[in-house]
């Protein structure tokens, strides 16, 4: 194990470090992030919509098109919000105006969706590209539009106003040229060259979409991050800021159906590694904090109680650097297996049909049994599956937990001679 965390230390956790601080990744990460509340909320609506009782879901049915207004008009356009705040996180780490950055991005985004014209109606907006299935065009417009002001901003392609004049006008005036460029490009690539960029990048997207909701796309990034844990690196943050946006687009094409009475077709957006693989946190470390709590060592004891309410929400970075899991050759070993053995034990359960696939996004320091119920549009066989992935994740610790306890054993039997001796 040394020598693995040696081999990390020198191949990996560079290479994941420095993407984690890439500027771009850091405003999809924060822009991606901010839009959480808003489709949190939105997600409960679509669960009062279709409530998971039969007696209840009939009684709501007449009015399930007004309860879902909220829901598309939030998790509908997620990627409209996420588009603003990324242009906004990335026009503010180059130090110019994150409001000017936001509103560009906006405004690019928006023209590659051309209006559809309606008989009587005028021009109408369609949403489909709006949500999760334009969430990588809304990335990328919000980088050109922001990469545009910076250029502009360094080559002094702006209109200064005298001093004097209030702060907010003179905002608005230096965003007028790259205004003037963002809006005409994109407009002239989109209209007058007929090039349609939601299909073309939809369909460039669709291999790495696939890939993520695929058995190999559950395990790497469980790996990664268990790994990166046991060095000490927050591997959420880093996989995250990469595989957030296929996640969501996963998640809102599961809405999508779930909305419209369709079978839900993908495993494996976010929610899915929430409930069923980070059961108690990174590393499904539920399972050793109920060890600890009977172990024969006074330390893990004590660590037990005080981490047992955090783990019951998923917050386990005080067992992950109090036991600790990191860089402990002992505990690292299930840390990587038992969410690599949960993932693998969800993904055929959903696969065969056993659980209903989530569709749901629910605030993630929620019990287990709880958020896996809710997630999945309340399946009772959720929660029993997460105590299933709770039994089995609790046995692969077991050895590996009472090799690490006799060694602790050792050392404050150790201790105590010595205390007896002064």
């Amino acid at each position: 194990m040394d020598k693995i965390f040696r081999l990390l230390d020198k191949y990996l956790i560079p290479t994941m470090t420095k993407l984690s601080e890439q500027r771009h990744l850091q405003a999809i990460r924060d822009g991606i992030i901010s839009t959480i509340p808003l489709i949190i909320v939105g997600s409960f609506f679509l669960i009062i919509a279709f409530p998971p009782v039969p007696a209840l879901a009939l009684a709501v049915k007449p009015y399930a098109a007004k309860v879902l207004l909220p829901f598309r008009l939030t998790m509908g356009l997620m990627a409209l919000y996420a588009c603003h705040s990324i242009g906004y996180y990335l026009a503010r780490s180059y130090k110019l105006d994150g409001i000017a950055g936001g509103i560009l991005a906006l405004v690019a985004f928006l023209l590659t969706t051309v209006p559809l014209t309606v008989a009587g109606q005028g021009l109408v907006l369609s949403m489909e590209n709006l949500g999760g299935g334009g969430m990588f065009v809304a990335i990328i417009m919000a980088i050109f539009a922001v990469e545009v002001l910076r250029f502009a901003k360094e080559h002094r392609l702006i209109i200064k106003l005298p001093e004097g004049v209030p702060d907010s006008v003179a905002r608005s005036f230096e965003a007028l040229i790259p205004a003037a460029i963002v809006i005409p490009t994109v407009w002239a690539v989109r209209d007058l060259l007929g090039f349609d960029i939601q299909h073309f990048v939809t369909e460039l997207f669709q291999p790495l979409v696939l890939a993520g909701n695929s058995l190999g796309g559950i395990l790497v990034p469980i790996v990664i991050i268990t790994l990166l844990w046991g060095t000490g690196i927050h591997g959420d943050s880093v996989v995250g800021t990469v595989a957030r946006p296929i996640w969501l687009v996963l998640l809102n094409q599961n809405i999508a159906a779930a909305a419209a009475g369709q079978p839900i077709p993908n495993i494996a957006p976010e929610p899915f590694f929430q409930w069923f693989v980070w059961i108690g946190g990174s590393g499904a470390t539920i399972g050793l904090v109920l060890l600890m709590l009977i172990s024969r060592s006074a330390y893990l004891r004590s660590v037990g109680r005080v981490t047992l309410l955090p783990g019951i929400c998923n917050i386990n970075e005080p067992v992950i650097f109090g036991a600790p899991v990191m860089l402990n050759p002992l505990l690292v070993i299930p840390f990587v297996l038992g969410p690599v053995t949960c993932g693998i034990v969800t993904f055929l359960a959903m696969s065969w049909g056993w659980v209903t696939k989530p569709f749901i996004l629910v605030p993630w320091t929620l019990p287990a049994p709880i958020g896996a119920y809710l997630a999945t549009g309340g399946d009772w066989r959720a929660i029993v599956l997460v105590f299933f992935n709770i039994a089995v994740v609790t046995l692969l610790y077991y050895p590996f937990f009472r090799a690490y306890e006799r060694k602790l054993l050792r050392e404050e039997a150790g201790q105590q001679i010595q205390e007896e001796v002064k």
